[in-house]
């Protein structure tokens, strides 16, 4: 079995590569998601990518480098008030850390989770979305990708 760094949302992930589907599937079923586990994963993968070191961190944090440490490693379960104080300290929003976590727990579950609305319910709640996109917009689109 090999991992393969991917990078989804400026986040790396370690997929595995070269086991058939149906074994992976298999994986998937028979693991076991450890909330700790992901959320550390998380939390190390926005400091890694801000180049910040634990001791930055745990300082800003008000929160000692041993326990960010464990934190991190998935070996502690932090508190809702901790998790906002780490959070506040990588300047990111605690919503958008739970979220990646929601993300990442769903993808070892092996549950599909949809990128943006489907048109069906969109269509509920607008009275018209355009199947093709306005032609200024669409120039425009094409003109920020030179």
């Amino acid at each position: 079995m090999v991992k393969q760094p991917v990078s989804v949302n400026g986040v790396v992930r370690w997929r595995d590569v070269g086991l058939s589907d149906e074994t992976q599937r298999e994986m998937k079923e028979r693991k076991m998601v450890v909330l700790r586990h992901e959320i550390g994963d998380v939390l190390r993968d926005v400091r890694q990518r801000q180049g910040r070191t634990l001791r930055e961190v745990s300082h800003s944090a008000r929160v000692s480098l041993g326990y960010l440490s464990e934190v991190e490693r998935g070996q502690k379960e932090a508190s809702s008030e901790l998790l906002s104080s780490i959070c506040s300290a990588l300047d990111v929003p605690l919503s958008l850390m739970l979220r990646e976590v929601s993300d990442r727990v769903a993808d070892a579950e092996g549950v599909i989770i949809p990128d943006t609305v489907p048109q069906e319910l969109s269509r509920e709640f607008v009275a018209e979305i355009p199947d093709e996109l306005p032609e200024d917009l669409s120039r425009g689109l094409a003109s920020a990708r030179s």
